[in-house]
Formats: C-alpha cells, sequence, structure tokens
C-alpha cells in the first residue's frame, strides 16, 4: 500500500435528486425521491431532505410514499444525469489518466499517476479544487475521499457527505476502522454480518482480534483471508481505467404478473434484440445464452445454453431464449424476465444461424422450419404519456417540468434551473401546444467558455468544507445521514409539495 493518500474516490451527493432540485427551482430545500412510480418501483436516490423520514435507495415506493406523502416523486431522466456524469468525468481524467467509474455518480482517481498529488498536502488541494471545479461547471455538489488505498477512500468518502472532504492521515488507518462495523468493510453485506454477528464479530477491531484463521473456518479461505487483510487496513487494488465486460444483459419487471404464454414468448423476443443492441454497441458477441424468469411466488429460475462459438445475431438469440422459455413453467404468472449474453468475444462466428436453427429442427415436437411469430399492431394511444418530472415546451409559457398527469389532464410548473419557482398551470393531455423538451443545462455558460471549462460562471468559489474522520456518514445507498446540516438543501423543511391536483404517472425503474 502507498505512502501517501493520492487515492480520490468521489461520490456525487444524492445525485439523481440533487440534479432535479437544481433544475427545478420550487423542488430546493424540499423532500425529493426519484425512481419508479409504478406498483412495483423502487427508489433510486432520496434527497437528504427526503431522508429525514427514513426514505432510502432500493427502498419500495410505496413505503417511501407512506413515509413521506408529502414528497416530490419523479421519473428518472437518465439521458440528464449522463450528460452531468459526463462532465464529471472528464474533470477527473483531467487529474488522471487512471480515472475507474464505478456507477454515474462516483469514480476513483489515481492522482499520484497523473501527478497532480504526491502527498497529503497536495492531494488535500486537488480536491478542493476538484470539488470547485464540479460545482463550478455542474452546479452540484460531491464529496471527496482521499487515502492510501481505495477502501480507505471510499470510507473517507461517505464520512465526508455531504458536500465535503475528508483525508484518511497515513498511518492512522486502524485507529480509524477499528470502532467501526464490520459492515463498513466492502464484501461485507447483510449475511455475512449476520453471520459475524453470531460469531461474536461486531466491529472490524473485532474482526482482527479473531485472527486468519477463524475467519477462514467461519467464511471460507477468500473471504476469511481478504476480511482479515482489510481489517487490518491493507488494500492492494489499484485503479483501473476500463473493467472488461463479462456479460450483457437487460430485463423487465411488471407491474402486474403476466399469465398469457404468448406475451411472456413476445416479452423474451424484445429482451433478446435489447440485449443484442447492447452487445453490438460494445462491439462485442458471446457464446452463452442466458434466460432468467422471475414468478410469481418470487421464485427465480435461470436456464443457460451455450453455442458453439460467438454470437450478435439477433434471431441467433431469439431462438436460443426461446427454447429457454420453453423449459420453464410459467403459468402461475411471471413478474419479472431477462435476457443475457455471457462467453463474450470481439468476433463472431458466422454458421451460427444454421446452427441455431438446425437445433431447433432436432428438438421434439418443433416445426421443420421456425416460424415468427406476428406481433400485433398497437393502435395509437388514446393519451399521450407524460412522465412526472420530465422537460416540456409549452408555445405560450414557455420551458416547464411536467408535475403530474392523470384523468387526461397533465399539470406543469414552468420554471428554468435559473428562474424563480414558477406558476402551475394544467392542460388536456392531448393539447397541441405542449411537447415534450430537452433539459436545459444547470449552469449557464460565458460565451466562448467549453464544457470542461472550470470558469464557466460569474460565481464559482465554494467553501473548504474539510471535515475529520470522526464523523460517521454513509453513501446515500445504505444509510441516512445522522447530523443536522445547516443550509438549507441538507435540512428537511417539513413542508408540503403539492401536484396541482394530478396524480403522478410513470413507468420507470422497478424492483428486480
Amino acid at each position: 500500500m502507498r505512502s501517501a493518500p493520492t487515492i480520490l474516490h468521489l461520490d456525487m451527493d444524492a445525485f439523481f435528486a440533487q440534479a432535479e432540485q437544481a433544475s427545478k427551482p420550487s423542488l430546493r430545500g424540499r423532500a425529493v425521491i426519484v425512481g419508479g412510480l409504478g406498483p412495483r418501483g423502487v427508489v433510486a436516490t432520496a434527497s437528504y431532505e427526503a431522508r429525514v423520514f427514513g426514505v432510502h435507495s432500493a427502498m419500495p415506493m410505496a413505503q417511501a410514499r407512506r413515509l413521506a406523502p408529502n414528497a416530490a416523486y419523479l421519473v428518472p431522466r437518465f439521458g440528464f444525469y449522463r450528460s452531468i456524469s459526463e462532465q464529471v468525468m472528464g474533470l477527473l481524467r483531467a487529474l488522471s489518466p487512471l480515472v475507474e467509474p464505478l456507477s454515474l455518480d462516483e469514480a476513483f482517481v489515481d492522482l499520484e499517476a497523473g501527478g497532480a498529488a504526491w502527498d497529503a498536502d497536495s492531494a488535500r488541494l486537488a480536491g478542493v479544487r476538484l470539488r470547485t471545479d464540479i460545482r463550478a461547471v455542474t452546479g452540484l455538489t460531491g464529496s471527496v475521499g482521499l487515502a492510501a488505498s481505495k477502501m480507505l477512500a471510499k470510507i473517507a468518502s461517505e464520512q465526508a457527505k455531504p458536500d465535503g472532504l475528508v483525508l484518511i492521515e497515513p498511518g492512522t488507518e486502524r485507529a480509524l476502522l477499528g470502532p467501526m462495523s464490520v459492515r463498513t468493510l466492502p464484501g461485507v453485506g447483510p449475511a455475512t454480518g449476520d453471520h459475524l454477528r453470531r460469531a461474536g464479530i461486531h466491529t472490524v477491531d473485532e474482526l482482527a482480534e479473531a485472527g486468519e484463521d477463524e475467519l477462514v473456518r467461519l467464511l471460507g479461505k477468500a473471504h476469511g483471508q481478504a476480511l482479515y487483510s482489510m481489517a487490518l487496513a491493507h488494500d492492494e487494488r489499484p485503479v483501473v481505467a476500463e473493467r472488461e465486460a463479462k456479460s450483457v444483459s437487460v430485463e423487465d419487471t411488471y407491474d402486474v404478473d403476466i399469465h398469457d404464454r404468448l406475451r411472456v414468448g413476445l416479452e423474451v423476443q424484445r429482451l433478446a434484440d435489447r440485449c443484442v443492441r447492447r452487445l453490438r454497441e460494445a462491439g462485442l458477441s458471446g457464446r452463452t445464452i442466458v434466460l432468467k424468469v422471475r414468478r410469481y411466488d418470487f421464485s427465480t429460475l435461470t436456464r443457460s445454453e451455450t453455442l458453439r462459438g460467438p454470437t450478435d445475431d439477433p434471431a441467433v438469440v431469439r431462438e436460443a431464449a426461446a427454447r429457454l422459455l420453453d423449459s420453464v413453467d410459467t403459468t402461475g404468472g411471471v413478474r419479472l424476465l431477462g435476457v443475457g449474453v455471457s462467453g463474450l468475444a470481439d468476433y463472431t462466428q458466422e454458421d451460427l444461424f444454421a446452427q441455431a436453427a438446425g437445433a431447433q429442427r432436432d428438438s421434439p415436437g418443433s416445426p421443420e422450419e421456425p416460424v415468427d411469430v406476428p406481433v400485433p399492431e398497437r393502435s395509437a394511444p388514446a393519451e399521450r404519456h407524460w412522465a412526472a418530472g420530465h422537460d416540456v415546451r409549452h408555445t405560450g409559457y414557455g420551458h416547464g417540468w411536467v408535475q403530474g398527469s392523470g384523468l387526461g389532464r397533465v399539470t406543469v410548473r414552468f420554471e428554468t434551473p435559473d428562474s424563480a419557482p414558477g406558476r402551475v398551470r394544467t392542460f388536456r393531455v392531448d393539447d397541441p401546444d405542449l411537447e415534450p423538451a430537452d433539459p436545459l443545462p444547470l449552469v449557464r455558460r460565458r460565451p466562448g467558455a467549453t464544457a470542461g471549462d472550470p470558469g464557466v460562471t460569474e460565481s464559482t468559489e465554494t467553501t473548504d468544507n474539510t471535515e475529520t474522520t470522526d464523523n460517521t456518514e454513509t453513501t446515500e445507498r445504505t444509510r441516512s445521514t445522522d447530523r443536522t446540516h445547516a443550509n438549507e438543501r441538507t435540512r428537511s423543511t417539513g413542508g408540503t409539495w403539492a401536484t396541482g391536483g394530478a396524480s403522478s404517472v410513470a413507468g420507470g425503474i422497478r424492483p428486480a
């Protein structure tokens, strides 16, 4: 492990919710929950104001509504979040060629590899500059952790939340980790944590005192040895700029269980085509086709078939997925379907279509020639669909966003990122003057400024909220914050958020 804290971990603060608050002035300082709004939707991100009520990511949306009935519930705008993420990743790559993205809002950076830092002082300065630049370019805040290893840098960024910076000085790692829960360590989930708790191990200090032999006995050789090493603050994992994909898959969860076998088959074909599109976009092919089916009783079945060689042919993948579906009983209903491809390669085998067709002919009871099931043409929908939180433009009122829709009406609040909170108006869903629109940038740029230029706004100053390592904040994906924050963005107002009489209607994220 290196001797200087030159590994940086950046985690944007409640990223989806913060981006929504920044683009919608009327939601600033209020509880905002982003996720799937259907019957089986889950929370993707909750603002810090919403976490006060106990709402957290991966929670069923129905439970979140009970805990925070007056929050704003919005459908994710992934294209918008991705554009902001690209700006942030561009700033990280300006620091070092070794940037390891973990998600849209999180990444490791090896500052030493880019010459941006070589000791604690230079690392702290790089972190402060990064936070300033992120706010200047995107208008959002992120938390930064600095340490001599990836594990400790991530722990530091969790403690820095929200909008802070924590640096763990070399030599203080064991003292910092000791009193922490074993769940703090990577690889210790609920099951492993319960197993260790039953053995009387609750803290990292107790994990280290148990010894390697005892942990191997409890958890197995690989897991036990890895946890013992981390308990001693040893983590030699390097920052890896690119990760090799092991599989490509897509899946959908349905609001209502599917009982019709024909529709199940059509859904599998559609998922197979989506999976192949992702394969081709990545320039990959694969040998093993995987079908995932979660039934009405939550039992999950996985079936796979390995071809003679890699393919990216949609017909081959569809036929293989259909054969796998034939071996699954879906009588009671299906709540989730998924199709994936593994055994990836960067080339294809040309004769696989013949192979797949031959395999189908050889299967008992199958026709001599595959017959494509026609997909019935759908008539034009009676109503246009307006997703809650998405952008619209009205010819008379300008830019706004959908606050809710239902019963043939859509409610729109007209405001922009740099305006005052806007007025709410309701229209018919088929109003010809109302059209979907692209999101507006969160930060207005000066003429001639580029997207990666930190000096794009008139005011780019931000406070250096550098905190010590005594705080025990956690990331947005695990626990809610314990501290009381003075600024408006991190304090719950306890107020209400009206929907203008219309209920939010959307699809969005659904649970697996």
